[in-house]
């Protein structure tokens, strides 16, 4: 049996400062965190915690086969139009 499951989470820099954590395939599973570490640590909590509240309505678990890895790719300015 497998004692542990990944959760692939997007964190996007948040303008005030800090970051804010989706987990795309959970829907409406996000947090937030002032530091790459807190919002990570935060991830966990919040994917724990909407994984408990799907078992207690009775509702299916999503998983994930393959966790996704998400980054980013700078590109040249873009072209301005006339």
């Amino acid at each position: 049996m497998k004692d542990f499951s990944s959760y692939s989470v997007v964190l996007t820099p948040a303008e005030e400062g800090g970051y804010t954590v989706t987990v795309p395939t959970i829907p409406g599973c996000f947090t937030e965190g002032d530091n790459l570490e807190e919002a990570l640590a935060n991830a966990r909590e919040a994917i724990e915690l909407c994984i408990e509240q799907l078992v207690a309505n009775g509702e299916p678990v999503p998983t994930e086969l393959i966790p996704s890895l998400i980054s980013s790719v700078t590109i040249s300015a873009l072209p301005q139009h006339a």
